[in-house]
């Protein structure tokens, strides 16, 4: 199965700090909360800068799609701060960041540095979302291939007639 109940837990072990793929993959997600609570002045009152820049990035109706992006946003920082789903969420948060990284580009053009209003900082986080997905699909496939190594050593095989 491609996604399990297990994939909902939240472990013990996604909290361990001397595993610097759980640092990583916390910071990913934390570094989140800003960005959606930015979108908003208020609870649930959208931020009018927000609502041009996505208007002026093409992004019609731009309200709607803000609303769209702090329930992304919000999602994936939930997921990975928390480990659930981390393989989707992961990929998820590239996603998003390849969408910032082209709204940044159609707004603004070619900026690099963040004194410019630039995208190393989302093309930078994308990376870093990029090698947690990685690493949490590499371990999914090496548990499931244990799985199935496990099942094949303990089923017998009848005696031939």
């Amino acid at each position: 199965m491609l996604i399990s109940p297990d994939d909902f837990r939240i472990k013990a072990d996604n909290f361990d700090l001397t595993k610097m793929e759980n640092i990583v993959r916390i910071a990913c997600g934390l570094f989140y909360l800003p960005h959606v609570a930015g979108k908003f002045v208020a609870f649930g009152v959208l931020n009018p800068p927000i609502v041009k820049f996505f208007a002026a990035a093409g992004l019609s109706p731009p309200e709607a799609w803000v609303y769209i992006a702090a329930a992304a946003e919000l999602s994936v920082a939930v997921a990975l701060t928390l480990g659930i789903c981390t393989r989707f969420a992961a990929l998820g948060s590239v996603g998003l960041m390849a969408v910032a990284v082209y709204s940044l580009q159609v707004v603004k053009g070619f900026g690099w540095t963040w004194n410019t209003g630039g995208y190393e900082y989302p093309v930078f986080w994308g990376i870093c979302s990029l090698a947690v997905a990685v690493h949490a699909w590499k371990a999914w496939l090496s548990a499931r291939k244990d799985a199935v190594k496990a099942a094949g050593r303990t089923v017998r095989m009848a005696p031939a007639e």
